[in-house]
């Protein structure tokens, strides 16, 4: 790889910036300074540095964010921010964008990466990698909400969805001074606009919180608080990897 492509990737300025550091003997190659921007090197096998700090060479980058409510899964808006605009500089240089979409209103586990061979086997109708959410429930839920959604459900434009696993974690009634609530977990294989919303509202309720907690074999860290994101660790990218 040319010496300036390197560092103009590692998010040491513009090519232009890059040759104001070569000239200026701010870069050396195997303890060597450098001015050849057209350099090739090899930066597993040598010790490429700038201002005595190693470069260490990363193609791609994993992030896990616990995205708000309020920002977009997208890499760019017009009107609204978005997750990437969430990230640091240096972060955003490598190009992540989401892996999947979570509605504006939801929060919750969202992975970010460049690595696009990932990103598609984790959205791949064809790996069935499973999606767990927490929802609050305007409505009590029954067994029959989790028989029916155990067979899929018809959303309001005919679509049939895959047997998703609802599990009811509190399904209070109401009282003299409050609606019906419930907390639930959902678990889908899929990812269709608004599912989760629709699949509620199809069985007569409505979702007034939602939040994703696990995909694949990923969980959301409990310590990130929203907006807050973080690398991967290794033990957590293999898993997303080599997700059944």
């Amino acid at each position: 790889m040319r010496l300036d492509k390197l560092l103009a990737n590692m998010g040491y300025g513009s090519r232009k910036e890059v040759k104001q550091l070569l000239k200026q003997k701010a870069v050396t190659v195997d303890g060597a300074s450098v001015k050849d921007a057209a350099m090739h090197v090899d930066p597993e096998q040598q010790n490429v540095s700038v201002y005595g700090e190693r470069v260490v060479y990363t193609e791609f980058v994993y992030f896990m964010m616990n995205k708000p409510p309020g920002v977009i899964s997208a890499t760019e808006d017009l009107r609204d921010e978005t997750v990437i605009d969430l990230l640091e500089p240096l972060d955003q240089h490598f190009q992540p964008f989401p892996v999947g979409r979570l509605d504006k209103d939801t929060e919750g586990l969202l992975v970010l990466t460049n690595d696009g061979i990932l990103a598609h086997k984790l959205l791949s109708p064809k790996k069935h990698v499973p999606k767990v959410y927490y929802a609050h429930i305007e409505g009590v839920v029954t067994e029959e909400d989790v028989e029916k959604f155990a067979e899929g459900v018809e959303l309001d434009d005919g679509y049939m969805t895959k047997p998703g696993k609802l599990v009811i974690l509190k399904s209070a009634p109401q009282s003299e001074i409050s609606a019906p609530q419930s907390e639930i977990e959902l678990t889908i294989q899929e990812g269709k606009f608004h599912q989760v919303k629709r699949m509620f509202e199809s069985v007569g309720k409505r979702v007034t919180y939602l939040k994703r907690i696990s995909m694949g074999n990923l969980k959301l860290d409990d310590h990130l608080a929203l907006g807050e994101y973080r690398e991967l660790t290794a033990e957590e990218l293999n898993c997303l990897q080599n997700n059944p």
